[in-house]
């Protein structure tokens, strides 16, 4: 039975970890090849094998042109084509307000964050603009409602959604399609990071669970359910949106 991502060529940055890696995951159950981008060569050759079907790894920190660069090279060249870009590595610390954020902390988040989306569509551009492929973001609800003490964070998310829609207006003509997702909690090694650094970590775990209004914080793979759908053909006809995977956590906090 055909799928919906069957034989397509999906690059993942940050495959091989937390939400990326259940990307992975269901990009290859429904029939993708994946190619994963990520620092940690060894863990995403971890996930390449848990995929078992056609897919690399490669090392690539996406906050350097040359590597993200010689990273899109490597795929064309092994597969000849590049039919979506999932722009989902990115880093959460420091949990600092903007005026405790120091400029290198500030410097690294909007690198990793922001500024990879523009070298991966650098570089993959002409791929897609062949292909008529599909750009996926992985924002985040605070980058629309914000957060208290993660002021670096925010603007990053912010700024991936403000490029979104800006991605989306302009590569409608080429007929590639930029969305983005919104996890509001999903449980991954970064959260569990970002809960370490509040000021009462024995108590946030609860607090995710609460704000939640379907009463917990979920794992990874209900953003990569939502994933595939944005890059499947049933989402042929939607772009420039910002999908919300949060379970109602932005119609208001329960505590």
């Amino acid at each position: 039975m055909t799928t919906n991502l069957e034989d397509k060529v999906i690059v993942l940055t940050g495959g091989a970890s937390g939400i990326g890696r259940e990307c992975a995951i269901a990009y290859s159950r429904d029939g993708a090849i994946v190619a994963i981008l990520d620092t940690n060569l060894e863990s995403a050759e971890r996930t390449v094998t848990e995929l078992g079907g056609s897919a690399i790894a490669l090392r690539a920190d996406v906050s350097d042109g040359k590597a993200v660069q010689a990273a899109m090279t490597a795929v064309l060249k092994q597969f000849g084509h590049i039919d979506a870009v999932h722009n989902n590595a990115g880093i959460v610390s420091p949990s600092k307000p903007l005026h405790e954020t120091t400029e290198e902390e500030w410097d690294q988040l909007q690198q990793v964050n922001t500024k990879s989306v523009f070298w991966t569509t650098k570089f993959a551009f002409d791929a897609l603009v062949a292909s008529q492929g599909s750009i996926l973001n992985t924002a985040s609800m605070v980058g629309l409602i914000g957060q208290q003490n993660h002021a670096a964070y925010v603007a990053s998310k912010g700024a991936m959604i403000a490029l979104t829609k800006a991605m989306a207006a302009d590569y409608a003509r080429y007929q590639i399609r930029v969305n983005a997702v919104c996890p509001a909690g999903a449980w991954t090694p970064m959260l569990e990071k970002w809960c370490a650094e509040q000021e009462e970590p024995e108590g946030i775990r609860q607090y995710l669970d609460d704000i939640h209004l379907l009463g917990y914080c979920p794992r990874g793979d209900v953003i990569a359910d939502a994933a595939v759908f944005l890059l499947s053909s049933k989402a042929r006809f939607i772009t420039g949106c910002i999908l919300p995977v949060s379970g109602g956590a932005e119609l208001g906090y329960r505590r």
